[in-house]
C-alpha cells in the first residue's frame, strides 16, 4: 500500500503558492428617479433652457423592471422634454459607458415607450419642428367637440376672486365623446402625463363611447396673431345607465397640467361638471377613488353650493342647536347627528351630490354653525370620533359596514335574521392594528386628521380664520 510522501525540507526554504481570489462587482443599479428629469415645454426655445418647467412624476421607478432600477450604465443621465403643444416627447440619453454587471443592461428605449408609447419621437429635429407644424393640432382635435359655458350662479364664479375671474376669461371647456370624435386621439397624447402625474392611474378604454372627455382649453393669440388652443387640463367622465330612465356620471380621471395648478382651474373644471350634472338632471355625480388633494377641492366646491341651498339650512341649524345643548363627550352613546333622509335626497336631486360626499360636507356645515367656539369643540370632536370609530369597526370586522340582526320568526328559527347596513353608509379602507392600544392610537390620529381637514376646509369656504 503506498503512502503519501511527506517532504522533509524546511517549509521556510520555499515560498508557498497562494491562490488569488477575485471579487465580482455586482451592479447595484440606479433608481430611475435619480437619473431622469422630465420637462414640460411650450416652445422650442424652452428645450434645454434652465428655466424650463420641470415636472415631478409620482413614481418613475414603476416603469423600470421589478425593483425600479436601471442596470448596466455608468454616468447615466436621461432628459425628457414633453411638448405642451403637440404632446410629443423626446428623450436625450447620455452615459459614460455600459457593462453587464450581473443584472444585464436595461433596454432604455423599451422602458420609455412603456410610458410615452407612440408620442416618443426619435429625432430631436422632428420634435422641435412640431412646435410650428403642430401649432393647430389641439384646435383641430377639439373642433368637433361641444363648448360648455359655466353658469355664473349659486355664488360660484361670482364669488371667485378677481385674479381667478381674469384667469378664466379666456378659458373654456370642450366636451368630447370618446369613440365618436377625435377624443381618443387627443387622450392618447395625454396618457403619458396621466401615468406620470396621477398616482395609481391607468388609461381609459378609448373605444368605449360611455367615456366623455372634458378638456379645459385656453385660447390665446400667438406671435403671428393667430388664435392658439392650449390644453390646461382635462377630466374623463363615465356615463352609467340608471334605471329606469336616467344616468349617473362618475369622474374617473382629472388632471390640471403642472404649470397651471393652484390657480383655480381645477375648481373651474369641477364647477362645469356640476353644471352638466344638474342641467342634464342625471341621478348623481360621483368620483372614483379621489386623491386627498382633489377631495379637498371637491368638498370646498360642494360646500359653496350647499351654503346657499335653502332646503338644508333648517336641518343644519337644528343639528347645531342640539349639539350646543349638552356634554356629549360624557355620554356612553353619542348620537350621530345625521341629516334627515329627506335632506340627503334633496341634495342629490337638486345638486347631484351623492350621500357619501354630502355626509363629508355635513360635518363641515355643523362645524361652521358652531363658529369654532371652544366650549363646543369637545362635543364636536366626540361626534367625529364616534363616526370614525363606527367606520373602522364596520370595516375591520369584514362586514363592510353591514350587521346581521336576529329577529323573531315562526317560519324557521335558524334563518331568522336580517342584514342591514349601518348608518355610517360607507366602510373605511384603513387597516387597523390588532393590538388594542395601537388601535386606540390609530383612531386618535385619524380623528385628529379629520378635524384638521374640517377646519382647513371651513377656513377656505368661510373666508375667515377658524
Amino acid at each position: 500500500m503506498g503512502q503519501k510522501q511527506q517532504s522533509t525540507a524546511d517549509p521556510t526554504d520555499e515560498p508557498k503558492k497562494r491562490r488569488r481570489v477575485g471579487f465580482f462587482n455586482l451592479d447595484s443599479g440606479i433608481e430611475a428617479k435619480d437619473c431622469i428629469k422630465v420637462y414640460l415645454v411650450s416652445s422650442k426655445e424652452e428645450v434645454g433652457s434652465p428655466d424650463s418647467f420641470c415636472i415631478d412624476p409620482v413614481d418613475l421607478n414603476s416603469f423600470f423592471d421589478e425593483d425600479g432600477k436601471i442596470y448596466g450604465y455608468q454616468g447615466l443621465k436621461i432628459t425628457i422634454w414633453v411638448s405642451s403643444i403637440s404632446f410629443q416627447a423626446y428623450a436625450d440619453i447620455t452615459f459614460e459607458s455600459t457593462s453587464d454587471g450581473g443584472k444585464g443592461i436595461t433596454d432604455l428605449k423599451a422602458a420609455l415607450q412603456r410610458i410615452f408609447a407612440e408620442t416618443l419621437v426619435e429625432s430631436k429635429d422632428d420634435f422641435l419642428q412640431a412646435f410650428s407644424t403642430g401649432s393647430n393640432l389641439i384646435g383641430s382635435m377639439i373642433s368637433s367637440g361641444e363648448t360648455l359655458k359655466l353658469k355664473a350662479s349659486n355664488g360660484r364664479v361670482t364669488d371667485c376672486n378677481s385674479d381667478l375671474k381674469a384667469a378664466i376669461s379666456d378659458v373654456e371647456v370642450v366636451r368630447m365623446v370618446v369613440g365618436k370624435t377625435a377624443a381618443g386621439h387627443l387622450y392618447s397624447r395625454l396618457i403619458p402625463l396621466v401615468l406620470l402625474l396621477v398616482d395609481g392611474s391607468s388609461p381609459i378604454d378609448v373605444s368605449d363611447s360611455s367615456w366623455e372627455l372634458y378638456v379645459l382649453i385656453q385660447k390665446k393669440p400667438d406671435q403671428q396673431g393667430e388664435i392658439q388652443c392650449r390644453v390646461l387640463g382635462f377630466s374623463a367622465i363615465y356615463r352609467f345607465y340608471h334605471y329606469p330612465d336616467s344616468s349617473r356620471l362618475r369622474l374617473g380621471q382629472i388632471l390640471v397640467l403642472p404649470p397651471y395648478q393652484h390657480k383655480g382651474y381645477g375648481r373651474y373644471l369641477m364647477e362645469v361638471l356640476n353644471d352638466v350634472a344638474v342641467s342634464e338632471d342625471v341621478y348623481d355625480l360621483t368620483v372614483e377613488e379621489p386623491l386627498d388633494y382633489f377631495q379637498h377641492v371637491r368638498t370646498c366646491v360642494d360646500l359653496s353650493r350647499l351654503l346657499v341651498f335653502d332646503p338644508i339650512q333648517h336641518a343644519v341649524s337644528s343639528a347645531v342647536s342640539r349639539l350646543k345643548q349638552g356634554k356629549l363627550s360624557k355620554k356612553i352613546h353619542i348620537p350621530r347627528f345625521m341629516p334627515p333622509p329627506s335632506v340627503i335626497d334633496d341634495v342629490r336631486k337638486s345638486l347631484k351630490i351623492n350621500k357619501k360626499q354630502f355626509l363629508k360636507c355635513w360635518e363641515v356645515l355643523i362645524y361652521l354653525g358652531l363658529d369654532s367656539v371652544d366650549k363646543y369643540m369637545e362635543d364636536f370632536v366626540s361626534i367625529i370620533s364616534s363616526r370614525v370609530k363606527d367606520d373602522i369597526i364596520g370595516k375591520d370586522t369584514g362586514t363592510n359596514g353591514k350587521r346581521v340582526i336576529e329577529v323573531p320568526s315562526d317560519y324557521d328559527k335558524e334563518m331568522a335574521f336580517v342584514m342591514c347596513r349601518s348608518l355610517v353608509g360607507e366602510a373605511s379602507d384603513v387597516q387597523m392594528d390588532e393590538n388594542q392600544t395601537n388601535q386606540e392610537e390609530q383612531l386618535r390620529k385619524l380623528v385628529d386628521e379629520r378635524v384638521k381637514e374640517i377646519k382647513s376646509i371651513a377656513q377656505k369656504v368661510s373666508g375667515h380664520r377658524v
